[in-house]
């Protein structure tokens, strides 16, 4: 009878993998909003569409937890996996509500670069948790990782020298204001994406 009470564990990894989906399409979203430098409401509509259903995942996630008696990992971690992945579309909700309140229209070749790294890392992310299916084929999750960490690096790098560049040439006060909160949502998008790297690692590590 005891099969009765093992979950199938294809059910949390169906889970993130939509989940992840989710965060790819946002991402995807964003680099193509940054690069066309047209921001009106209609992107507040579709990014909040996204955040929806990444939403509507992460509760289905979190409720199957708190029914499920046996887990596939750790229930802390997976835990964690489902809110920081959460975290990843919210955050690009953020930053594009914020571009539209703020009319930052046109491009901006600061932004774009940020965008690519972004739409880097969380396609790293993705091919990360997909792998955590079969933790035996480890290389390639670890990888995924390496790279993620290396792109929050690079973003921190380039996050100081764009916000030194912002104050030493733009000579409106309230641009300054306004770029610098987007600069530096952008690089904490990344800290975001190198703490689900690490969540992951973790689960590796665990499951060795």
């Amino acid at each position: 009878m005891i099969h009765k009470f093992i979950p199938k564990e294809l059910n949390f990894f169906d889970l993130f993998e939509r989940q992840v989906g989710f965060a790819v399409d946002a991402s995807s979203f964003f680099k193509q909003v940054v690069s066309s430098g047209k921001i009106d409401q209609s992107v507040l509509q579709k990014i909040r569409d996204i955040e929806h259903q990444g939403d509507e995942i992460a509760h289905t996630i979190i409720g199957q937890l708190n029914k499920t008696f046996i887990t596939p990992f750790d229930r802390e971690d997976i835990y964690a996996l489902a809110k920081e992945l959460d975290d990843v579309v919210d955050m690009i909700n953020t930053i594009l509500g914020r571009m539209v309140i703020y009319k930052l229209s046109g491009e901006n070749d600061h932004l774009i670069k940020f965008a690519v790294m972004i739409d880097d890392s969380v396609n790293a992310l993705a091919l990360a948790v997909k792998g955590l299916r079969n933790t035996k084929n480890s290389k390639s999750v670890i990888d995924a990782c390496v790279e993620i960490n290396r792109l929050e690096n690079e973003g921190d790098s380039m996050r100081d020298m764009v916000l030194a560049e912002l104050f030493e040439k733009e000579k409106n006060p309230i641009m300054v204001i306004k770029l610098k909160e987007i600069y530096q949502d952008a690089e904490t998008l990344l800290d975001i994406c190198e703490d689900i790297a690490n969540v992951v690692e973790s689960i590796l590590v665990k499951q060795a």
